[in-house]
């Protein structure tokens, strides 16, 4: 049986991308082979956000073609849909699918035809059906399957180039998502839902013919099926709503994890960004989720450096950011993204940039350990994830066990203390004196 080896660069959306792919290529006889150097054919899913990302594409193609030189390597993606050309004459690279045709591989790969300098790409904005293989699995060991429910943005932030790689907004019908975290449930404890703008899931013009938001499909899937516990991936500030948020401070089966990309605590740069809120709207979502879900796990995307942010608008965002009860930060360190509005503006320098960039990162540490501690003595929910000493808290926490358990599996585990990045659980000697 042909071996196979797919990996996916970036957000949960293309990591359940991802997935989707390999299971469909495993029904056209493909087998999953442990790594790149042992496959005959190697699909790289392709982020674009930043040029490090782009980077990360170039030399893992170059790694794998001097270490498996015999392997057709095929790239698809967001950085094969914003510049196939480019990617095409990479070393070793048959094959390279935009996100218009990523549906297709299977097909594509099954034909007779020869895979060398073959490039399927088509109009992004064409597409107006959700684009996603099934998934049936949480594909090779992995114990937290992301299922992919929404695709593509209307938002057009200044810095993006997402939505010109990804398309418009589109959903997978609540049918559909409904039917795979069924299938999911009944193999694993935990389902990851994301999107690349999920709480738009269901907003489309002609998508239904009721006005469903995301919220309302969280209470049919809880409604409709066994899953333990479900966990939304990212979602934009003003998509949390009370109601959204009322449901999952209420529901024991979705996990107390609150993620808003925030991108800057300055108006002025919101608004530069073409954010379509103010700093006032932010603390007010993150504020009411803290003091509705006092021990949740609330994170958000930060950019430092861009373009044209002064020191007195890095110091607006860094307060802001400090006086947030926040327990982890995405701190990101601006791109300049050919294409879009920000890149042609006046750039910050780099080292300032990577100067914010610390500064962020030591504050987003500090209130990290200070969550992390204040577990302490606790008891917290949490599905046994990788070899089964390591857990994943309901409220976003990596959880050391004492002892290893079956991956898979929801515990509860009393906290003792801090590692490194990570709580640990309690001694079950300590436990019973």
């Amino acid at each position: 049986m042909p071996k196979l080896f797919v990996h996916s660069f970036g957000c949960r959306a293309s990591q359940a991308d991802g997935a989707a792919i390999e299971t469909g290529l495993q029904a056209r006889g493909w087998e999953s082979a442990p790594a790149a150097r042992d496959a005959q054919l190697v699909v790289l899913n392709t982020c674009t956000v930043t040029s490090a990302a782009d980077e990360d594409l170039r030399h893992a193609v170059r790694r794998i073609h001097r270490e498996n030189p015999e392997a057709r390597i095929v790239v698809t993606g967001c950085y094969a849909q914003r510049a196939p050309a480019e990617i095409a004459n990479l070393p070793g690279v048959e094959m390279v699918v935009g996100n218009s045709h990523k549906v297709r591989i299977p097909d594509l790969i099954g034909s007779d035809t020869p895979y060398h300098g073959q490039i399927h790409v088509g109009d992004i904005f064409s597409q107006h059906e959700f684009l996603s293989a099934p998934v049936e699995d949480a594909s090779g060991d992995r114990t937290r399957p992301n299922l992919k429910i929404q695709d593509g943005c209307n938002n057009r932030c200044s810095f993006c180039i997402i939505p010109f790689v990804r398309g418009r907004s589109r959903s997978s019908p609540a049918a559909q998502v409904i039917e795979q975290v069924r299938t999911l449930a009944a193999k694993y404890r935990e389902v990851v839902l994301s999107g690349i703008n999920l709480g738009r899931w269901g907003r489309e013009h002609g998508f239904s013919n009721d006005p469903l938001r995301l919220v309302h499909l969280l209470q049919q899937i809880l409604g409709e099926t066994s899953v333990e516990r479900l966990r939304l991936s990212s979602v934009e500030p003003m998509d949390w709503s009370d109601e959204l948020l009322d449901l999952v401070a209420s529901s024991p089966r979705l996990a107390k994890h609150v993620h808003a990309p925030l991108q800057s605590g300055s108006d002025a740069v919101l608004r530069r960004m073409h954010r379509k809120y103010r700093p006032r709207h932010y603390e007010d979502r993150i504020r009411k989720a803290r003091e509705w879900m006092p021990e949740a796990g609330i994170g958000a995307d930060v950019m430092v450096g861009f373009p044209g942010e002064t020191e007195a608008e890095f110091e607006d965002s860094r307060r802001f950011i400090e006086s947030l009860p926040f327990t982890y930060l995405h701190v990101f360190t601006y791109s300049e993204r050919p294409g879009t509005p920000a890149a042609t503006a006046l750039q910050v320098p780099v080292r300032l940039r990577r100067d914010r960039n610390k500064i962020l990162r030591d504050i987003a540490a500090a209130k990290n350990l200070a969550f992390r501690a204040s577990m302490v003595g606790r008891t917290l929910s949490a599905v046994t994830i990788d070899d089964g000493r390591i857990a994943l808290s309901s409220n976003y926490l990596k959880v050391e066990l004492t002892a290893q358990r079956e991956a898979n599996r929801l515990i509860d585990v009393v906290v003792s203390g801090t590692g490194q990045g990570t709580v640990r659980e309690r001694e079950l000697l300590a436990v019973l004196q």
